[in-house]
């Protein structure tokens, strides 16, 4: 069973920095995709940033510029680095990937992490 564990959640300043990470346990034959998304309360979960193994890399808007996605795939790993953050960027982070289980896999699976708290102070 594929596992998911965030870190790296916290409380900071504004214009100040955080990095997350999202570390996968369990077998894997290849990570299709790894996105982070976020949820405030009282709103709806969206995607930040996602990156594919076909080195696409895509940003919500409110993001560019701010917030880098990377991954270690020899680690399983992600890293979602948080610059410039700003009061709205407050909410639970949350870790999802993309992946094929074994090399003869016909479907992909999708698994999400607990999720991280990332408050922004002003």
């Amino acid at each position: 069973q594929v596992q998911l564990v965030e870190s790296g959640g916290g409380l900071v300043q504004a214009g100040r920095s955080l990095r997350l990470s999202c570390a996968a346990s369990g077998s894997i034959f290849s990570i299709n995709a790894m996105n982070w998304y976020r949820q405030a309360p009282g709103k709806q979960r969206e995607l930040v940033a996602s990156a594919t193994t076909g080195g696409r890399i895509n940003y919500a808007d409110s993001v560019k510029g701010r917030f880098t996605i990377s991954r270690d795939d020899a680690k399983n790993t992600g890293y979602l680095q948080m610059s410039s953050l700003k009061p709205e960027d407050t909410a639970v982070y949350y870790c999802n990937i993309v992946v094929r289980l074994t090399s003869a896999s016909k479907v992909l699976n999708s698994y999400w992490g607990q999720g991280t708290q990332v408050t922004v102070s002003s």
